[in-house]
């Protein structure tokens, strides 16, 4: 350590700090809560910066991208069949190549299928079950595009939050609300905040990073994963126009907030998730520190370790470096998934009665709870499992309002769907597994609809 670098870890170990160091936290932090955080209106669309870059990108390059992304998945199969089974030095000492391609023999099919399955779609060949609007295309065309621009902006400027202080000082801060309510430390906030505003994947994407990086216990990761990716307000937005409610969307909305703090103040609390170990990632293990120190302010200690934070940051090149890897490991790693069992699940929803018989006991339910149509509502409440959009396409047909109104509410606050947000669970390092999201699914989808019902009778319908 030279003298200067001296200087400036005294100054810290005192509350003081240069110029330089907190410019090094605020600047940073400030980009990236603009660009994460903070709500615009475009086109009568609430969105965030991020938002807005993503929409740009997808309108320049919309047509191109499945083509594009039908080729990514191919070198995705291809590439960890050639790790998997020829080995050769000139790869194998290569740390990106093994990270991205050398995995196991189940992922390697899952790619395999999920490009199979973009071929089909893309030159709409094979049997029409996969390819159909209802199935492939919904995800080829419709999803893997917005999840290949916003984790592409998503991956390379979220080190704005992670490196610099923000979720360090933010966490010191609310640590006394989110702690007793939640039982998760303070600076989940953000992750919740970068959900709301801009999209439920990126809130999961963040928490993924922030419990490898050992700041979330297993079970911290897992009750956020599964209780606060909430979906941004423009996407709500959608579901309420699309079930024709839109004008009635401060309720909504409302209820959606109403609903999704029970639900995360209740489901951690109960198996599976209050069954999950209190340890931290084992690679890392814990690197948090909320406690606040006798003799200092919160301000004050919130402050302090953003700095800190701020300060192991060596260089540019090192941010953008890891943006580049995680880029390259959702498009590699992630998609390829979505594309397969997002086409499964799509595959189940429409073409079996699976769904179907699953939402019986959801019958009297609703018709205890004087919700109209409640047969043809039933199948809403579960179908949410295999994709969000699913309930409103089931929901869009029932000629009572009111019954809309907590279908479009639930697709919202159910969370837990498998052609996005549960394949990034599964495929991340995050310790739940598909029988567990199920269970918190259902979980959430008991605690949630008297909830909703109950406030739509009683104070909007």
């Amino acid at each position: 350590m030279d003298a200067q670098q001296l200087k400036n870890e005294n100054e810290m170990n005192t509350g003081k700090y240069t110029p330089k160091q907190l410019s090094k936290f605020l600047i940073p932090s400030i980009i990236g809560v603009l660009l994460f955080l903070v709500p615009i209106s475009v086109n009568d669309t609430v969105t965030i910066g991020l938002g807005v870059m993503a929409d740009g990108l997808q309108a320049a390059l919309g047509p191109y991208i499945p083509a594009f992304m039908t080729l990514v998945l191919w070198i995705s199969a291809v590439g960890s069949l050639a790790v998997k089974f020829f080995p050769s030095s000139t790869y194998q000492n290569n740390a990106f190549v093994t990270a991205i391609f050398d995995v196991g023999a189940f992922w390697i099919t899952l790619r395999f299928i999920g490009a199979i399955f973009a071929l089909m779609t893309l030159f709409s060949v094979g049997p029409e079950v996969i390819w159909s609007d209802l199935t492939g295309v919904v995800v080829l065309y419709d999803l893997v595009p917005v999840l290949m621009v916003w984790f592409l902006f998503a991956s390379l400027f979220m080190p704005l939050l992670l490196e610099f202080g923000l979720m360090d000082f933010i966490g010191a801060m609310v640590r006394k609300v989110m702690n007793p309510l939640f039982q998760l430390p303070g600076r989940s906030s953000v992750d919740a905040m970068a959900s709301w505003m801009g999209s439920g994947t990126v809130g999961v994407l963040l928490t993924t990073q922030q419990y490898e990086q050992g700041y979330y216990t297993k079970k911290e990761a897992s009750i956020i994963a599964t209780n606060f990716s909430i979906a941004s307000i423009a996407f709500s937005l959608v579901i309420a126009r699309f079930l024709s409610i839109d004008h009635l969307f401060v309720q909504f909305y409302a209820t959606v907030i109403v609903c999704g703090i029970i639900a995360a103040i209740v489901i951690p609390r109960i198996p599976p998730l209050s069954n999950k170990k209190t340890t931290y990632h084992a690679p890392v293990g814990r690197q948090i520190q909320e406690d606040v120190p006798e003799g200092w302010s919160t301000f004050r200690w919130g402050v302090d370790r953003a700095v800190k934070k701020a300060d192991q940051v060596k260089g540019a090149g090192q941010v953008v470096k890891k943006g580049l890897f995680h880029v390259a490991d959702i498009w590699l790693g992630l998609i390829p998934l979505v594309m397969a069992l997002g086409t499964i699940a799509l595959v189940i929803a429409e073409f079996t009665p699976i769904f179907t018989y699953l939402s019986y006991p959801f019958i009297p339910i609703l018709n205890l709870l004087q919700l109209p149509e409640a047969e043809a509502a039933a199948p809403a409440m579960i179908v949410g499992f295999a994709d969000m959009f699913l309930p409103a396409v089931i929901g869009s047909g029932i000629e009572a309002e009111i019954t809309r109104f907590v279908i479009g509410v639930m697709a919202l606050t159910q969370l837990i769907y498998m052609s996005e947000i549960g394949v990034l669970l599964i495929k991340s390092n995050i310790p739940i597994n598909l029988f567990e999201l199920f269970i918190i699914f259902l979980q959430r989808t008991v605690v949630t609809l008297p909830i909703a019902a109950a406030m739509a009778h009683l104070f909007f319908f």
